[in-house]
């Protein structure tokens, strides 16, 4: 137990997400590590992402709402899906903002093989890989749509200690694109361990998952998926899919957790449940 609380603090895409890695002062990989929903080597000046203002018509396949933004570029890209005579990719959208804290739509049938839908999907794992991270949401680069994206790779995981590895139950797996997820779990069983994300830069906090999952959906071409995933896949699928329905991380976490990346390493407080499996 000991062992797992010294290296479970990591969260390597929630970034769903991060979705992780710590910012170490002594850690020189870290500029280059990825996270389920977390960058911590973006710069300060990134983007805060896509504001709410007011809502504006709906557009095609969007069936809550659509918004008018700050910037005319986000405000463009947002509405034409993808302007071809740019190659800016869109901010990844900061907590606070309503598109992250209320239900995404689902993703229309007859929509599922336009040009637009395939355009946010490429952008989302653009964001993603660009990061990095391990999981994303589309909600997250300000598109209230029920659509995830997430892998992580052999190079991502050689860079956690391997004792790390061994209590996530982390293991590489190729690109995943999930239209219209539905989640089920598949047993009680869960863990507790640091997680983090991209919408919530710098931060960290203990949050519990469960072990063994069932997510059902659509691929990219609008063919049935299923995948049964277990250990930290199974956590990023949680965290990608929470972002679905309104939910950031910090919803989850609990309490007397929250704490930035340089004080990972800084005792739990008196009360606090032990990391790792339960």
């Amino acid at each position: 137990m000991e062992i797992i609380q010294r290296f479970s603090h990591r969260l390597l895409p929630i970034s769903i997400a991060e979705k992780c890695f710590r910012n170490s002062k002594n850690n020189n990989l870290f500029a280059i590590r990825p996270v389920l929903g977390i960058n911590e080597n973006q710069e300060r000046g990134f983007g805060s992402g896509i504001s709410l203002l007011k809502p504006v018509s709906s557009v095609d396949f969007i069936t809550r709402r659509t918004y008018s933004f700050s910037s005319t570029a986000r405000a463009g890209w947002f509405l034409g899906f993808g302007d071809k005579k740019t190659s800016s990719l869109p901010d990844i959208v900061r907590a606070g903002d309503p598109v992250l804290h209320e239900p995404a739509s689902d993703v229309p049938a007859d929509e599922i093989g336009s040009e637009r839908i395939q355009k946010i999907i490429e952008d989302m794992i653009k964001v993603m890989r660009k990061a990095p991270g391990v999981g994303l949401a589309a909600p997250q680069i300000g598109i209230p749509l029920k659509i995830i994206v997430l892998e992580d790779t052999k190079e991502y995981i050689s860079y956690a200690p391997k004792e790390e590895i061994k209590s996530q139950d982390r293991r590489p797996f190729d690109l995943l694109i999930i239209l219209n997820p539905k989640l089920k779990n598949k047993s009680n069983k869960t863990a507790l361990f640091f997680e983090g994300c991209l919408s919530v830069d710098g931060f960290r906090a203990m949050v519990e998952r469960y072990l063994n999952v069932e997510v059902t959906g659509l691929d990219r071409n609008g063919q049935p998926i299923k995948v049964e995933a277990s250990g930290w896949q199974a956590r990023i699928l949680q965290h990608e899919c929470d972002h679905l329905d309104g939910t950031v991380y910090v919803d989850r976490m609990v309490p007397r957790t929250f704490r930035t990346v340089d004080n990972l390493d800084l005792p739990l407080a008196a009360g606090c449940p032990k990391l790792g499996v339960r």
